[in-house]
């Protein structure tokens, strides 16, 4: 053991060695290269210096780093990193797309730089991105913040605590508004076409018939924006309003809201208290100032964190103590890093004399994290509002345009030319006219010099294009802007989406981007919270190879002659530990042996764990940093084996209602390099054992010769890890007392060293770590949320490609994985884990080449590829970020670990910019935001963790579940009325305004219109409001031709036989000619009439609710049109209709047009162009032959099967740093039998 003993301590020595690298077992890494991703942004963001690492926080005695007798330097001296710029950007970064590059950066002891391999050469031509005036400009703030202590009027140059998501204000509104409604093709179009009306003699409609109707569609976008932006001000004003006890200069507590809240300001948090802004820890309730919170909301991670005020500052317990305080606080200026923090308290104590207190990480409470198991903790605000980190983090509510919209803005230029053709057409038209015929036509009086007649071509341009100007549709815009938000409100009011639980229904905050939930390829998920429900249970268990379950289901209950391979019930197992035997359970004749590892398997349960019992309302109730652990001690509890109360030294669990003593002599602390966790203690009896728990690769290979219970543990480990579950082996070992005392004073050594720690100390655990014997193992269900494995099951059978982006760790997310159906038993898992990027792009290269090989070949395999935040990181570099996505779209499925809420956003931006296809974002914490808004629809959850994510959403709902209706029926449904609506729009404008350019053959290309003004603006406004086409049709290019040459073939046979039939004009009973306004109206009505019959004819469903929209518009028009007629003339609005009531609706030719001629234009597509929906089912013979390649296949499956079992399902969720001992230090820190001696905080 001695020899042992000196080469560890050589080893862990740094003086002995000259190239020793200490062990870096926390995350993010804290000297991990800058994390150098492609910049697939396609906007202004800005990246957050957290996605390049964990940098070096500033060295602090209780942060357990070396720190210099006389104190740290203040913030911002030295060598300081908070003198950078508050933002970095790697060197090969650009934010915008047309933003040719930067200035690179060259490293910093934070941030080494890019290393020689992947140097970049700087761009030659910077170019600074253009900025509305309403985005803030960017400041570089250099030295340090200086934050008054107990002095409220001395930092009156921060913010305020107020946050706002709102896309709009006040002051933006306007500017934002009008630039999104003319990046609209169509608005824009008709701006130009209002502008040039105004231009005397030059237009043949009233100058306002398409100015006023733009106004109207302006403003109905202008209304659904401003509803749809003030839900965001009232749920922002919700989140403002919340309330938090401040400090009071008198030493009292009182209620302010979150937005009044100043940096400078002392709170009190208490357990289960979101925190408003960015605190520093001063002191708690517990012993040391330690202080439970959560993270999930900012990281994934579910297990607590541990934080710890300063020691000099954890005394202060009373509001009186607090408000003594004089001084300041230099601090680093606001920054996006999660995971550091530097900073420096000067305090003056009552004789003068200045006292400098370090400040890291460790003190840092950031805002959006919640705190838990803490009755209370003072925090003193250091950021508020948009400079919190959490807020730094976050991006501006993006503007979204669909693929739609881009469609249509395509095909509105397609129609501007064309347009502009038949334009340029009529004016050549008139041109010969005037140069030809204008001596037979000398009644017009038009000009006869060359010079004069030239002046009229671009006029006459001009007039033509206002004349044909409907030819894009005016209402297209609004309508589709109405039609969406109906679309919207369905999905608010679908009780299927409701979640009576938390009275929750589904919000739909973004109707503009309805149609594309129907056009969704890949789903980016988060797994905490969103695919589960953060609750652990204590499932399962292995004991001594007997299976025991909470509930036996009747798969495992065996029968007959086969009792002893059943599995037994935990009322079974709490019998056998207490010595009282189940009369039906055969346990033969070794009853001893079995009781015996039962009782030393929950023993263990009950007393290898770091956890904090609390007695609340008569209940207990367990701290705990792992939720795993917290859910084994809580199962113990429930067999029996309760642990009631932690003492610094020991721990004493009540058993069968005896209290027993257990000391703790040592903790070996779980980390992911060890994947394992061991206790040594002393036990009632003077015994000394070891007690370990951890995955089985690790366990296994550490146990004694000759263990009777490991093939049916395995079994039952193949068995919990299929169905999901997490696993973990026990065991234990008797030490003797001479082998401890050597033991341990290699552990108090390897505790005491100061640089490589954390190695040493996994050192010294592997020489007692030896020689167990396994006990049996447990399973602990990680609650899926309901109906979770059915709706991704669902998805990928509609073609949906699912990833999973969390900040958990990677067995706990592989666990997941499987659970949820996204992992196969049959997938082969690839597993990107590299340190390097040469080593990643490596992997990644070979892996990508040796399946384009098999997949040649014609050998397709399942596969699911894994990577962890650190490989991504490098994964995402320029170039290697091509070669991992190709590699990624050949997996089925896709699951990224351990990243960071920004490389959420990267991945999916990632996507974005490389795939032509529709991206959807869903996640329920704020880490999720900047994933949720890169995608192009973002859904968030209405969770536990807070509502930023559905606040920052398009939708949101409440559970994930509801992803699957949302998608498959409202957006499948969205998408193919929207498309046939776009389609009929086109449609019914070219057949109305073709016939126009008809006409003007007739009328010798004057520019006379064929039908009244503001009838045939309200063409596109009013008549046709109601007929949404909806057909299963896709607007695709294709579809948009065949339409349009569908509407000139009804505009020719519409136009052709009004002329036939009127030809010559008609004579009426009354002696009088049928008139020019006659026949236009006329042909106006049977046009009109036509495109409703053909949208009439696409509803191969009809329903009784859908049958009125097409007749009772085509009625609204027969009504509406003769009181028009009347009262326009009668006013003086217009006089083209002057007289025509009596004569139209009392001729008989003008009823038999209506209905002739459109049954004629119908006729065609009746005959040739009725599609068959009819759902079909392909017949195929099952074949017989069974093919070498077939057989093949099968047994590559069948291995895939067992190589997935064989993972069996470990994961373990725990804080972890080896080098600080955080969870020894935590539980040496209590003693809960003092539980009435803990200050109260007031």
């Amino acid at each position: 053991m001695s020899d042992d003993f000196v080469r560890l301590v050589s080893q862990a020595n740094p003086a002995s060695r000259q190239q020793y690298q200490p062990a870096n077992t926390s995350y993010p890494p804290s000297s991990s290269p800058p994390q150098a991703m492609d910049p697939f942004f396609d906007d202004d963001d800005e990246y957050p210096d957290s996605a390049f690492g964990r940098s070096p926080a500033m060295q602090s005695k209780e942060s357990g780093l070396p720190l210099a007798r006389a104190g740290a330097p203040p913030a911002g001296f030295g060598n300081s990193q908070l003198t950078l710029p508050n933002t970095i950007q790697p060197d090969h970064w650009s934010f915008d797309e047309d933003q040719p590059g930067s200035k690179p950066f060259s490293g910093s002891a934070s941030f080494p730089g890019p290393s020689k391999t992947h140097a970049r050469k700087p761009s030659k031509t910077p170019k600074k991105p253009w900025k509305w005036p309403w985005q803030k400009k960017e400041q570089v703030l250099t030295g340090n913040r200086v934050v008054a202590l107990n002095n409220p009027a001395a930092n009156g140059e921060f913010c305020n605590n107020y946050v706002s998501t709102s896309k709009y204000n006040l002051a933006t509104f306007v500017p934002k508004f009008l630039l999104e409604q003319f990046s609209k093709y169509a608005n824009l179009f008709f701006l130009f076409t209002a502008l040039i009306q105004q231009i005397p003699d030059v237009s043949p409609t009233n100058p306002y018939t398409t100015i006023a109707p733009l106004s109207v569609v302006l403003l109905a976008s202008a209304l659904k924006e401003t509803q749809e932006d003030l839900k965001r001000h009232q749920s922002d004003s919700e989140l403002n309003s919340r309330t938090a006890k401040v400090l009071q200069s008198d030493g009292t507590f009182a209620d302010k809201k979150w937005k009044d809240i100043m940096v400078g300001d002392v709170i009190r948090l208490e357990s289960d208290d979101f925190i408003p802004a960015d605190v520093l820890l001063v002191s708690s309730s517990e012993p040391e100032g330690f202080c439970y919170i959560e993270t999930s909301n900012l990281d994934g991670e579910t297990n607590l964190k541990i934080k710890q005020a300063s020691p000099q500052t954890s005394s202060l317990t009373s509001p009186q103590l607090v408000t003594a305080l004089h001084g300041t606080l230099r601090s680093e200026h606001p920054n996006n890093s999660l995971y550091t923090y530097e900073g420096t308290l000067e305090l003056i104590s009552n004789g003068g004399v200045p006292k400098t207190i370090p400040l890291g990480p460790d003190q840092l409470l950031l805002r959006g994290a919640q705190i838990r198991n803490t009755p209370w903790a003072y925090g003193l605000v250091v950021f508020t509002g948009h400079e919190t980190k959490l807020m730094r983090n976050a991006t501006a509510a993006p503007i979204k345009r669909t693929a739609v919209e881009r469609q249509v803005n395509i095909h509105i230029v397609f129609l501007f030319v064309f347009l502009l053709a038949l334009s340029i057409g009529s004016t050549i038209g008139s041109s010969i006219r005037s140069w030809f015929f204008s001596s037979a036509q000398w009644y017009l009086l038009e000009q006869s010099s060359i010079t004069g007649r030239g002046a009229e071509f671009c006029p006459d341009i001009l007039t033509f294009i206002i004349l044909y100007n409907n030819l894009i549709p005016i209402s297209l815009i609004v309508t589709m802007e109405v039609v969406k938000y109906q679309q919207a409100q369905l999905i608010n009011s679908d009780l299927d989406m409701y979640y009576a639980k938390t009275d929750t229904p589904a919000l739909c905050r973004t109707s503009s981007l309805v149609e594309e939930l129907g056009q969704i390829e890949y789903v980016f998920s988060d797994k905490t919270g969103t695919l589960t429900r953060n609750e652990m249970e204590f499932r399962f268990c292995s004991i001594g190879g007997v299976a025991y379950a909470d509930v036996v289901d009747e798969a495992h209950r065996g029968d007959g002659d086969d009792d002893k391979e059943a599995w037994r019930s935990f009322d079974d197992l709490r019998g056998l530990a207490s010595g009282v035997q189940n009369p039906f359970v055969d346990v033969g004749g070794e009853a001893g042996t079995e009781r015996a590892v039962a009782n030393e398997f929950l023993t263990l349960l009950a007393v290898c764990h770091t956890v904090i019992p609390e007695v609340r309302d008569g209940k207990m109730h367990y701290q705990a940093s792992s939720p795993d652990e917290a859910a084994l001690v809580a199962g113990a509890e429930l067999l029996g084996y309760q642990f009631h109360t932690r003492k610094p030294k020991s721990v004493f669990v009540n058993i069968h209602g005896q209290s027993l003593e257990y000391e703790i002599l040592n903790v070996c602390e779980f980390n992911s390099t060890r994947k394992r966790m061991s206790t040594v203690v002393r036990c009632p009896d003077g015994k000394i054992k070891l007690f370990c728990k951890g995955a089985d690769t690790v366990i296994l290979e550490r146990l004694s010769e000759n263990q009777p219970y490991t093939a049916k543990t395995l079994i039952h480990l193949e068995d919990y890890a299929t169905d999901g579950f997490r696993t973990l082996c026990i065991s234990s070992r008797d030490i003797p007392d001479a082998e401890y005392r050597q033991w341990s004073t290699i552990y108090d050594q390897a505790a005491a060293t100061i640089n490589g720690r954390g190695e040493a100390l996994d050192k010294a655990a592997e020489l007692i770590e030896r020689d167990m014997f396994l006990l049996g193992a447990t399973a602990i269900e990680d609650k899926l949320q309901e109906g979770v494995p059915e709706t991704i099951h669902t998805l990928q059978m509609a073609g949906i490609k699912v990833w999973v982006l969390t900040g958990d760790r990677q067995e706990t997310a592989i666990n997941i994985g499987m659970s949820c159906r996204l992992i196969s038993e049959s997938m082969n898992l690839v597993i990107v884990n590299e340190e390097t990027a040469h080593e990643t792009q490596d992997f990644i290269t070979k892996r990508l080449s040796a399946l384009k090989n098999q997949r040649s070949t014609g050998d397709q395999e399942d596969l699911a590829l894994v990577i962890d935040g650190k490989s991504l990181t490098f994964a995402l570099e320029k170039e290697i970020s091509k070669a991992f996505l190709e590699l990624a779209i050949l997996c089925k499925a896709v699951i990224c670990c351990r990243v960071s809420p920004l490389q959420k956003a990267l991945v999916v931006k990632l996507v974005k910019k490389n795939q032509k296809s529709i991206l959807l974002a869903i996640g329920d914490g704020a880490n999720d935001v900047s994933m949720i808004q890169a995608a192009h629809v973002g859904v968030g959850i209405s969770g536990l963790e807070g509502l930023q994510a559905a606040r920052s959403a398009d939708v949101a709902i409440s559970q994930f579940r509801y992803l699957k209706k949302l998608l498959l029926v409202h957006g499948s449904w969205s998408y193919t009325r929207l498309s046939k609506l776009l389609l009929y729009s086109f449609y019914k404008n070219i057949v109305l305004y073709m016939t126009q350019f008809w006409f003007s053959f007739f009328n010798n290309f004057s520019g006379q219109i064929a039908y009244e003004s503001w009838t045939l603006s309200l063409y596109n406004v009013v008549f046709t409001l109601y007929m949404l086409g909806q057909r299963n049709a896709f607007f695709t290019r294709t579809q948009f031709w065949l339409w349009v040459g569908n509407a000139l073939y009804h505009s020719i046979v519409l136009f052709g036989f009004s002329v036939i039939l009127f030809w010559g004009d008609l004579k009426q009973a009354t002696g009088l000619d049928s008139g020019h306004w006659f026949w236009g109206t006329t042909l106006y009505l049977a046009v009109l009439l036509t495109p409703m019959d053909e949208i009439h004819r696409g509803w191969y469903v009809l329903e009784s609710l859908c049958d009125f929209p097409i007749p009772g518009s085509f009625v609204f028009t027969m009504l509406f049109l003769p009181v028009y007629a009347v009262v326009a003339p009668a006013i003086g609005f217009s006089t083209e209709y002057k007289g025509i009531v009596p004569r139209l609706w009392s001729d008989a030719v003008f009823y038999f047009v209506l209905i002739l001629v459109p049954i004629v234009c119908l006729t065609r597509d009746f005959k040739y162009n009725i599609p068959d929906y009819r759902p079909r089912q392909e017949q195929t013979s099952p074949s017989t032959d069974i093919s070498p390649l077939r057989f093949q296949k099968a047994i590559k499956k069948v291995r895939a099967v067992q190589r997935m079992r064989r993972n069996r399902g470990f994961a373990f969720s725990q804080t972890e740093n080896a080098s600080r001992q955080d969870q020894a230090r935590l539980i040496r820190a209590y003693d809960t039998s003092k539980t009435g001696a803990r200050p109260s905080g007031y």
